[in-house]
């Protein structure tokens, strides 16, 4: 699996990744050479186009992206993880026949946004609404910081719901582009993870119809916060590739740069830095592999998928720091993509959960019993 994907990686991604990062484009010729891999639908069925691979292939995957485009891996790991996988878990049949074959084609792009702007890190203090009005929900509100926000077809959206008896709570509907009212804002100008556009996305009077409600009408809350623990997953995969990356330039980098006439890998201060690195990703790696196989057998993982997020996105920024230091004043240039990595791991510590919540879950689940 590592190695059918680092092959694709290197040839079809390597060359126009820096090129993804330079113009923040998403690639539309990229997609449709990741359909050719199945990256649309990596754990998808095959009744409906996916590759139906277990949690560790599927991280693996998101890994060998990351390792050469994190934006790529970005756009990939949302689309599976918070996209297509709460519809195919929660949704009627009718919702999956009519939306997975197309995203596990790549045909259409799809994500899940929850963030307001009063409801980040809060996820209980979300403030769109929808109103029942007959066979509709007639949805109003705003969403920030939309990753896949400009490309996407659908999205899994968060939402607070009132129906025509009074009922109230939250709710999470699949949410479609070409619905009216639908407004999508400006591209946001982003430090890194560039070639993802990442929107605001404005709903005005969108009536959208109750069969694209996902799961029950007052699930939104459970789907959300599960949807997040499968996630967090990818999104350490994506953090563990970039500080693989950044490792292996900064080990080949010292091989090859002289001081005082030797290598700069034959000092102490250099070799002990690689030695950390190398520790340091294989223990993130386990980590996420082992959240991967608790998801997979139905075990508990929220813990387990907090940690392994917490940890990689944590040791992954403190790789590409060292390993620009170990290529000096280089690594500080566009030349070489060490300071792309360093631009791009930062906000793996932010989204689906900064690590302030990240190590509050796991508290949580400790004191909960689940030690």
């Amino acid at each position: 699996m590592r190695s059918s994907v680092r092959k694709f990686s290197e040839e079809v991604l390597a060359p126009v990744a820096p090129i993804i990062d330079r113009d923040a484009e998403f690639s539309w010729d990229t997609a449709k050479e990741l359909s050719k891999i199945n990256a649309w639908g990596i754990q998808l069925p095959e009744k409906y186009g996916g590759a139906d691979l277990d949690s560790i292939s599927y991280s693996i995957t998101i890994e060998e992206i990351s390792r050469i485009c994190a934006s790529t891996g970005l756009t990939v790991t949302v689309h599976n993880s918070v996209g297509a996988y709460p519809i195919y878990k929660w949704g009627s049949e009718e919702q999956k026949e009519k939306f997975l074959p197309d995203l596990a084609s790549g045909n259409k792009i799809t994500g899940f946004t929850w963030t307001e702007p009063n409801a980040g890190s809060d996820a209980s203090g979300i403030e769109c609404l929808a109103v029942e009005d007959g066979d509709d929900f007639v949805l109003n509100g705003s969403k920030i910081f939309v990753t896949n926000g400009a490309i996407a077809s659908v999205l899994v959206v968060g939402t607070r719901f009132k129906k025509e008896n009074g009922e109230e709570g939250m709710t999470a509907l699949l949410v479609e582009k070409d619905m009216e009212g639908y407004e999508i804002g400006t591209k946001e100008d982003k430090l890194g993870m560039r070639g993802n556009p990442t929107t605001s996305l404005y709903f005005n009077n969108v009536r959208v119809p109750k069969e694209n409600v996902l799961g029950k009408i007052s699930d939104g809350f459970k789907i959300a916060m599960q949807t997040l623990d499968v996630g967090r997953i990818g999104i350490a995969a994506q953090a563990l590739g970039i500080a693989q990356a950044a490792y292996e330039h900064a080990v080949e980098y010292s091989k090859g740069r002289i001081q005082f006439r030797k290598p700069i890998s034959n000092f102490q201060g250099v070799s002990f830095k690689l030695a950390e690195m190398a520790t340091n990703i294989d223990a993130a790696r386990l980590l996420v592999y082992r959240a991967a196989y608790l998801k997979d057998n139905r075990e508990r993982f929220t813990k387990e998928s907090a940690m392994c997020k917490y940890y990689a996105s944590k040791i992954a920024r403190k790789a590409t720091q060292e390993a620009l230091q170990v290529h000096g004043g280089y690594g500080y240039m566009k030349d070489l993509p060490v300071e792309r990595y360093y631009r791009d791991v930062k906000v793996t510590e932010i989204y689906e959960g900064t690590s302030e919540i990240m190590k509050l879950i796991i508290a949580q689940q400790i004191l909960r019993g689940n030690i």
